[in-house]
């Protein structure tokens, strides 16, 4: 199948496709004669794997770590759970800063008057930064 068929079948952007193989994360396509690039199943399914990942938050490089686990059947799980493990430690740090920003600025809203006076705790807080 061509780029936008492997497109289709994957949920992958064709833009997305080419970035990926640039740098290395994806095969290159095989071509045809007419330098075409031309996919199979093995391709979309790494697409899907990739498309997945990423959905899940996994970084290019941490994908690139996966894609090469997955291809490997040989592999011990224990790789592959050190990276979802350290992932899931990112998510959680990241969500905790998120709740502390929200927090803030829930105290702030909270605070400010949002009335006619020109006077407001939110940019005077932003200020102070």
């Amino acid at each position: 199948m061509n780029i936008g068929q492997a497109s289709k079948a994957s949920g992958v952007s064709t833009k997305m496709i080419r970035y990926y193989e640039s740098i290395g994360l994806v095969r290159p396509a095989d071509r045809t004669d007419s330098n075409y690039r031309s996919f199979g199943p093995r391709e979309v399914n790494e697409l899907r794997f990739i498309r997945r990942a990423r959905n899940l938050g996994f970084s290019v490089e941490e994908i690139g770590k996966l894609l090469s686990l997955w291809r490997d059947r040989e592999r011990p799980s224990r790789e592959v759970k050190a990276i979802a493990q350290s992932h899931v430690a990112d998510l959680d740090a990241r969500i905790a800063e998120m709740q502390a920003m929200a927090d803030t600025l829930r105290e702030l809203a909270r605070c400010c008057a949002g009335d006619e006076r020109p006077d407001c705790p939110i940019l005077a807080d932003l200020a102070e930064a």
